[in-house]
This record gives structure tokens, C-alpha cells and sequence, in this order.
């Protein structure tokens, strides 16, 4: 992917990056975020990493070799994507979980856009997530699962939160929001 570059005829399309713990409301609010737009795509990071039919890692407590691998590769198609619809005059919602190594693995999207990327946290209390989580998982085997990468995502999420606002990053707490209310902030918040 070196030496790919587009040239950006669009750069007043925005491109915001949604993140956050899981089950906090990522796909719902990207979604809805990317409606309020006449051209728009919303690029789920998990839906590309679904793609994998054989050998698919899922995310755990200690990170692989090949995890980082196929995250950092769906990472890096995602952003040649954004790149490219944004190029054709698409507002781009990309909808990722957060990680430490979140801001490399999208390094081929910051060095070549030349417009700001709305970089936004989604981060309800991490009693909401979970409580967001049984709504969504029951009693399916998912749910416990989920829950593990909650507890995790907030470990580490927590301490960096204040750092990343001073990074620029919106820190949106959605724990009494309705997801208009979340679109409405994150648009109030930042530059279109």
C-alpha cells in the first residue's frame, strides 16, 4: 500500500472515525451519523474482518501475532477505502473498537488526508455497556464474551481518555443519550 495516493477532489467530504468499548452503540450512532449526509458511507471495521472465511482471529485478552495482523490489515483497507470515497464526494464514517495501537494502524489515512478526520470516542459509563450488552446478547454465549472485551476495552481506555481529548478526540459519554442525541453532539462538536 505504499505509493498509493489519491488525489482528493472532495476534501470538504468529512471522514469521522467512530470508537469506542464494545456494545456502546458504534454501528448504531455511525449509522445514523452517515444518514445525516446527502452521499455517505459507514465503513464497519468488524464487517471487513467478517470477510476472513478461513482463520478469522477474534479479539482477546492477549493479542496474537496473526490478531494484529488481520486488524492492521482491515485497519489499513478501511482507510484506502475512506480515501477513495471520500475522493468521489462521500461523507465516511468509519466504526471501529478503540485499542492502543488504534492511531498506526491508520496511519495510510492520516498521512493522506488533507482534510481533518473527526476523531470520536463513544464511552458510556462501563456499567451501560454492559447492561447495553445483555439487551443486545441475552443469553447467548456471545454475551460473556462481550462482556470480557468490555472490562478489558475500559482498562485500558479509561487512563488514556484524558490524554485523547487533549489529542483532539471527542469524548462523548452516551450513558443517558438517545443516538439522535449522540449524532446531534458529534455534529455539534465538530467541523463538516
Amino acid at each position: 500500500m505504499k505509493g498509493f495516493r489519491l488525489i482528493n477532489h472532495y476534501s470538504d467530504s468529512p471522514i469521522y472515525m467512530v470508537v469506542g468499548p464494545p456494545a456502546v452503540g458504534k454501528s448504531t450512532t455511525s449509522r445514523a451519523l452517515a444518514a445525516q449526509f446527502p452521499r455517505s458511507i459507514h465503513i464497519p471495521v468488524d464487517d471487513l474482518r467478517n470477510m476472513v472465511v478461513s482463520g478469522l482471529m477474534l479479539p482477546s485478552a492477549v493479542w496474537s501475532q496473526e490478531l494484529a495482523q488481520q486488524i492492521t490489515l482491515a485497519r489499513s483497507t478501511v482507510s484506502l477505502m475512506a480515501l477513495a470515497y471520500q475522493n468521489a464526494g462521500f461523507a465516511v464514517v468509519i466504526d471501529d473498537f478503540w485499542d492502543a495501537n488504534h492511531t498506526s494502524d491508520y496511519q495510510t489515512l492520516l498521512d493522506q488526508t488533507q482534510a481533518m478526520i473527526n476523531r470520536i470516542v463513544l464511552c458510556p459509563t462501563e456499567e451501560e455497556a454492559h447492561q447495553r450488552n445483555l439487551k443486545r446478547s441475552g443469553d447467548s454465549p456471545a454475551r460473556s464474551y462481550i462482556d470480557e472485551g468490555i472490562r478489558i476495552v475500559y482498562q485500558q481506555l479509561t487512563p488514556a481518555l484524558p490524554q485523547l481529548g487533549q489529542e483532539g478526540w471527542l469524548v462523548v459519554d452516551t450513558t443517558a443519550l438517545s443516538v439522535d442525541e449522540v449524532v446531534k453532539t458529534i455534529l455539534s462538536r465538530t467541523d463538516e
